[in-house]
């Protein structure tokens, strides 16, 4: 039986631009290549999670442009269960304009779209499709009160929430209290913490701060530095997989993703966090971000190599 997971989130079209470095306030630059990849950090998750092995329910909002045709026909062509996958009429679907230059690291600038229009109201549609899952994954690409309230429903059903606080903002402490799993990165680790991340030993103390608000594991990815995972009581660090770096976009979206299948799955915390960094690690030595999420055999075929060097 395939594990449930349901992904209340956003849905973007993203319009990705190769460049040799990024552009300086007023300059022209002439970029490589030019693409048009389905992306928004609720679907990559929902895509990262399905190929991973999850049944996949998918709660979110796409305009009636061409952008929301083509994002609702990617996720149910990745079996995601797309029925509470709304369409807005008159407004346009989310998108996001990402530059990557050359060394893989990326800038990005979003317009939300239709995600700023996902409501309480479509949770309420969709909670039989929340109590029904193992796990309930969410983000901030959509209105934080739609997602605290999806967390309560989440709680209520006795389902364990993960929370990628992405992009950064403040949060709750009466959220985060309703957290299982926090992952995130070391901008929303020092937002939240009040502690600058710059090494280990900073990583470490921002988790820290943040396991006091209530939140049972903290997760910090750290790029190509690793992971930390942090406790109340005990910390964690898991070094990067080393690989030629094409394009770190969705890199954070896939360990999520592939972090809550493992979850869902019975894996330990630890267990799961590996996988989920070899996965990661797959992601960015390609393009874009769902076209570069990689299938779960290629996944095991990539931890099997890698072991056996």
């Amino acid at each position: 039986m395939k594990p449930r997971i349901t992904v209340v989130g956003s849905v973007n079209m993203d319009l990705v631009f190769r460049t040799p470095r990024m552009p300086a306030l007023g300059e022209t630059l002439h970029g490589h290549e030019f693409r048009q990849i389905p992306g928004g950090k609720g679907a990559n998750q929902a895509v990262a999670a399905a190929r991973q092995g999850a049944d996949v329910s998918f709660i979110g909002a796409v305009g009636d442009d061409g952008f929301g045709t083509f994002s609702k026909q990617c996720l149910s062509s990745e079996g995601i269960d797309i029925s509470h996958l709304t369409t807005i009429k008159g407004v346009a679907t989310g998108v996001a304009g990402i530059l990557v230059e050359d060394g893989g690291d990326n800038s990005i600038v979003l317009a939300a779209g239709a995600n700023a229009s996902l409501t309480t109201s479509h949770i309420d549609e969709a909670r039989s499709t929340i109590a029904s899952a193992k796990l309930l994954l969410c983000q901030l690409e959509t209105p934080l009160t739609t997602v605290e309230y999806a967390v309560k429903v989440a709680r209520e059903q006795g389902v364990k929430v993960i929370l990628n606080p992405a992009p950064a903002q403040a949060l709750s402490h009466a959220l985060l209290k309703q957290v299982d799993f926090l992952i995130l990165n070391e901008t929303e680790a020092a937002l939240l913490s009040g502690v600058a991340v710059t090494d280990q030993a900073t990583a470490e103390s921002a988790s820290r701060a943040i396991t006091k608000f209530g939140v049972n594991t903290v997760i910090l990815t750290m790029g190509g530095h690793g992971a930390l995972i942090t406790q109340q009581t005990s910390s964690q660090f898991i070094p990067a997989i080393k690989v030629d770096v094409i394009d770190t976009t969705a890199a954070g979206d896939t360990f999520v993703g592939t972090f809550a299948v493992g979850i869902a799955n019975g894996l330990s915390i630890l267990e799961a966090s590996i996988e989920a960094q070899y996965t990661a690690a797959l992601t960015v030595t390609k393009l874009g971000a769902q076209t570069s999420i990689p299938q779960r055999q290629d996944v095991i075929q990539f931890m099997s190599a890698r072991k056996a060097a």
